[in-house]
């Protein structure tokens, strides 16, 4: 930075950041912003943080949402005033949902110019963030930056992490900051806790004298196990003892197909759907039992399970079904406790006693190895969604940076991504919130994040379109990402809810025949069109050596996911169709 220059308040604002190790902007340039951008201009880059110029901000924001995946750091995103932050409010949620943290940056009109009628004022932008958001943080003075920033970056790291909002009105960024304004940014160590919060102690020999009794136990990892970095400690404590482990969709690579003692990811899956019915012990590691887990409700579960419910989040513990011992703190940490404790208060015979529960299961999941056999062979046409899913998950490697987006084509994935080894960190789906749209700019800031692996996005029609404009970026920062489109010219999970529930009355459910390819082709990006499954792997090679952006439009026919006909189940098991 020039001594020279007079230094303002976006200079203040990005030397925060540099000291928080922000190296990526995702989103817009707008008039209110303009200082901070100003800022990197003159000398940011060279101090190691830059932007990253989107055709959308909720792209942006979804950008951002994936680098923070894929790293395990906060992710960064912006909007200018009124439309640029409303146009953030899809993405913040879905990186709200799944406990994604986010530093969200939304400029503001001057406070002198409050109900003026201003261009792009007016709005109250701190209500709107309100809902999705762990805090919202208005600042109207350069000095007041600082701490707000240490604040903000603070909350979206720490306990359960999550999106917050810090607003910039103008007069923080245009004004002068002072010499002394600089003296408060300090070191993230002396304003935010580093460190694991551990589990009672007496929680976790509760928990061991649950284990003691225990006969087919079961290890559920979950999206905490992730942001915890604990999945070596989940496969030691899955591997040592040989108690079966599953994951849930945010927990997909926490422990995988390459571990014998895995049993899937998804419930659809032979063993896990059989280890929920039979199993009298649970334990879950950073689970949400939403309806990815199918709420832990019957059917499927065993109502009789003592649950031992590990969770950062106290407020999630107990939700949707009750715990026997609850157990708050880092994932990481606990389980580590829970091997201590393990090591030297657990009889050794309970190790043989788990693993002919654990044998009995594996064979369950050889089972579902049969059944994609059988997926292989089908030379259907249109292609049948599964051979399509199968034949992208068999191109990819452990480490591929495999982004997920739509409705039936994620379902009929997820049913065969427990047959394959994933590593941690390296799916993406926005599976709480359920977004259609953050394919694109998933790969985006997935492939930023990581540029030395593989990035490979399996998109419905539908959600291709949301954020189609995102390839214009792709071409401009030369990413070698490849999006896989599964077309069947329709809303596929609401046209099987038409099938099945209202007598195939179909209704804003249909699309025309569209070539995604040509589309593609008009960015700049390598792209083709298939239909014959046997010719899909050889133009997913071509695509891969291409070095460019790529787009593969693959006609597939229109099925129903067998996995939607449970969530049907549960509907109708609460009285959904009934009247109160």
């Amino acid at each position: 930075m020039s001594q020279k220059q007079k230094k303002d308040g976006g200079d203040l604002f990005v030397k925060c950041l540099l000291n928080d190790k922000v190296s990526t902007i995702y989103g817009i340039v707008g008039g209110e912003l303009l200082r901070i951008f100003d800022a990197i201009e003159r000398w940011g880059r060279e101090e190691g943080i830059d932007t990253v110029m989107m055709r959308h901000e909720q792209a942006g924001g979804h950008a951002a949402d994936a680098w923070a995946r894929a790293t395990g750091k906060l992710g960064v995103c912006l909007g200018t005033a009124g439309p640029g932050v409303t146009h953030l409010v899809p993405a913040v949620a879905a990186a709200w949902a799944d406990s994604i943290p986010l530093l969200v940056i939304g400029a503001q009109i001057a406070r002198q110019f409050d109900d003026t009628g201003i261009l792009q004022g007016g709005l109250d932008q701190m209500k709107l963030m309100e809902p999705i958001t762990k805090a919202q943080i208005s600042v109207e003075e350069p000095y007041e930056i600082p701490r707000a920033v240490q604040r903000a970056i603070k909350t979206a790291m720490s306990g359960r992490r999550g999106p917050v909002f810090l607003e910039l009105r103008e007069t923080a960024l245009v004004r002068e900051a002072k010499e002394s304004y600089f003296k408060d940014i300090i070191p993230p160590e002396k304003y935010r806790p580093l460190y694991r919060p551990s589990g009672n102690p007496e929680a976790i020999e509760k928990a061991i004298e649950v284990l003691k009794k225990a006969e087919k136990p079961l290890l559920i990892a979950g999206g905490g196990t992730i942001a915890s970095g604990a999945s070596e400690s989940i496969i030691k404590l899955s591997q040592q003892y040989r108690i079966p482990a599953g994951t849930s969709i945010n927990g997909i690579g926490a422990i995988s197909n390459d571990k014998d003692t895995y049993i899937g990811s998804y419930l659809t899956a032979n063993a896990f759907r059989t280890a929920a019915s039979q199993s009298d012990v649970v334990i879950s590691v950073g689970a949400k039992w939403d309806y990815t887990l199918l709420y832990g409700a019957p059917p499927i579960w065993n109502q009789d399970q003592k649950l031992i419910h590990v969770d950062i989040d106290p407020t999630v513990i107990g939700k949707n079904r009750p715990t026997e011992v609850p157990i708050i703190g880092d994932a990481e940490a606990v389980i580590n406790q829970l091997l201590n404790e393990m090591e030297s208060k657990l009889p050794k015979e309970k190790i043989s006693e788990w693993e002919d529960w654990n044998t009995h299961l594996r064979e369950l999941k050889a089972t579902d190895q049969q059944n994609i056999d059988k997926i292989l062979k089908s030379e259907k046409l249109p292609m049948k969604p599964q051979r399509l899913a199968w034949e992208v998950l068999d191109f990819i490697e452990p480490d591929t940076q495999f982004v997920l987006d739509g409705g039936d084509i994620a379902v009929f994935t997820f049913g065969l991504l427990s047959s394959k080894t994933r590593q941690p960190r390296c799916t993406y789906y926005p599976i709480s919130m359920g977004h259609l749209g953050t394919g694109i700019p998933h790969a985006i800031g997935a492939q930023m994040a990581n540029p030395d692996k593989l990035t490979m996005c399996l998109t419905g029609d539908g959600s291709f379109m949301f954020n189609v404009q995102e390839l214009e970026t792709a071409v401009r920062l030369n990413l070698p990402l490849i999006i896989v489109i599964a077309n069947n010219s329709c809303w596929g999970m609401i046209k099987s809810n038409q099938k099945n529930n209202l007598k195939k009355r179909y209704c804003d459910v249909d699309f025309p025949s569209t070539n995604y390819a040509e589309i593609a082709k008009g960015f700049g990006c390598y792209a083709e069109k298939i239909e014959d499954p046997n010719e899909l792997n050889a133009a997913l090679q071509r695509a891969k050596e291409s070095g460019k952006p790529a787009v593969i439009d693959v006609n597939i026919d229109f099925e129903t996911p067998p996995a939607m006909k449970i969530v049907g189940l549960y509907k109708k098991s609460k009285g959904l169709f009934k009247n109160p």
